[in-house]
């Protein structure tokens, strides 16, 4: 699995990444999802990169330009709820894609121990197609894991790509020999996992941030 690890060097994507983390800042919630927005829309723009392209004749008022355009548009998987802001901003970049939507959540079995739990799945044919697979926190990997297993129903797709907004490391060296030939995006990766299975220094529950605070299962 290629990991590729946006922050490196300085850019706006820093300054969006240090305001999700500041407790402060959270407190706006309109800010907060918008920040994780425009992080989505910052990393369609790098993922386009890698898609494929292809040469078009453009009428112009003028005459004819030989341009580029995306030769296809991706699946958009995104893991509910928390993945919501991240998949409008990379939506509002590949707005003619196909979307699909999992629930994964973690159901408590004490403090420390939790099982993933997958239920809800709504996809298109993924078959042969690009996958792009959004959830903003790759935490212990075993979402990412679980949900790509599920969308499998769906087809198997050519291209895999995993969009998160902070990742440990653990949960990408856990993720790298289960997802090989894939490519993941991370805007952070941060070195800790506390007890409970939450990335530290992280940014909090991304979710509960987002929309507010759920009742516990």
């Amino acid at each position: 699995m290629e990991v590729v690890n946006l922050s490196v060097g300085n850019s706006l994507l820093q300054q969006y990444v240090s305001e999700l983390r500041d407790v402060t800042i959270q407190k706006n919630r309109l800010r907060f999802r918008k920040n994780i927005e425009r992080i989505g829309q910052i990393m369609a723009y790098e993922l386009s990169k890698k898609m494929p392209w292809q040469q078009v004749n453009v009428q112009t008022p003028l005459g004819t330009h030989q341009s580029v355009r995306l030769a296809e548009q991706p699946v958009l998987a995104t893991i509910l709820r928390a993945g919501l802001s991240m998949h409008h901003g990379i939506l509002g970049f590949f707005d003619e894609a196909d979307c699909a939507f999992i629930s994964a959540y973690r159901r408590h079995t004490d403090e420390h121990h939790f099982d993933i739990v997958v239920e809800y799945q709504a996809s298109p044919d993924i078959n042969n197609r690009i996958l792009v697979l959004i959830d903003p926190m790759l935490a212990t990997g075993q979402s990412i894991e679980l949900t790509y297993k599920a969308l499998l129903k769906s087809g198997m797709p050519k291209q895999l790509h995993v969009v998160s907004l902070i990742a440990s490391r653990a949960g990408v060296d856990y993720l790298k020999p289960m997802l090989k030939g894939a490519t993941l995006w991370v805007a952070a990766i941060d070195d800790d996992l506390d007890e409970a299975g939450y990335i530290i220094p992280g940014l909090g529950d991304a979710g509960d941030l987002c929309f507010g605070e759920k009742l516990s299962r």
